[in-house]
């Protein structure tokens, strides 16, 4: 049998009282890396599952995903997700190659930042699609998810903004000679993702954002040090929220009397 189980967004006890019960009897328990991160580190998992985890970086997860699942056909075997499993396409995949393995699986659901974002006040049935804001390069500065952003503002929709992340990204140098060399790890902040936001309004004036628009941008959500601010994408650029994770949100021109009221007391 091969798991999938979330673990929610804030420490070790976020995960459910059913996820805990299939860690504790699994013959192994990987601990998924390079998606997303918890608040609290792999000893802190260890110490409350009473359990030793394998950490699974993105090189484990793509190179022996199969070995894995073949393992998983005679014994139990979990992979641990921050937040809900199947956020991410990488998970889907796993349960698609599970399947043609002939090996069972089970999910386990939790909370994660598509519901949790919610705690800002904005109404979840008022977003429009998700997007992901990419860290630029000298050479490599995409903005199709503006254009997404601007159709759901059209259409008077939120957008949650979904920032980058890079943990063990191999550098360019290390591609090229073929060593394994990585990059240390950064997480885009809401400062950074405004000012790139920034940078494309600037060469496209009339799509219908300005810096004077409205943003929130949230931090470490789902854990006590949670922290949520609303300002305009000029001033969020050079806001501090903290320690990762961000994400940000870029509400519709026209919000509801009730949200706006929950988030007057962010400013």
């Amino acid at each position: 049998m091969f798991y999938l189980i979330g673990l929610g967004l804030g420490d070790a006890k976020d995960i459910t009282v059913r996820g805990l019960e299939i860690v504790k009897r699994c013959d192994k328990v990987l601990l998924e890396s390079y998606t997303s991160i918890l608040t609290v580190g792999k000893e802190g998992l260890e110490e409350f599952y009473g359990r030793q985890l394998i950490l699974a970086d993105r090189e484990l997860c793509e190179s022996s995903i199969d070995e894995i699942l073949r393992e998983a056909k005679t014994s139990e075997i979990a992979l641990l997700v921050v937040g809900d499993p199947l956020g991410a396409t990488t998970h889907t995949d796993m349960l698609l190659r599970a399947k043609d393995f002939g090996v069972e699986t089970q999910i386990v659901h939790n909370a994660s930042i598509m519901n949790a974002v919610s705690c800002c006040g904005l109404q979840l049935y008022n977003y429009g699609e998700t997007v992901s804001i990419p860290y630029w390069t000298d050479t490599w500065k995409p903005d199709s998810f503006f254009e997404k952003i601007i159709g759901n503002y059209s259409r008077n929709l939120h957008t949650l903004c979904l920032l980058d992340i890079k943990v063990k990204e191999p550098t360019e140098e290390s591609l090229c000679k073929k060593v394994r060399q990585y990059m240390d790890p950064k997480f885009m902040s809401v400062k950074e993702a405004a000012s790139q936001l920034l940078q494309i309004i600037e060469n496209k004036p009339d799509a219908g954002l300005s810096k004077s628009s409205l943003a929130v941008g949230l931090s470490r959500v789902g854990s006590p040090e949670q922290r949520i601010a609303v300002k305009t994408l000029e001033d969020m650029q050079s806001f501090d929220l903290g320690a990762p994770l961000h994400s940000l949100v870029i509400p519709a021109p026209n919000i509801h009397p009730l949200e706006m009221d929950y988030l007057a007391q962010f400013r």
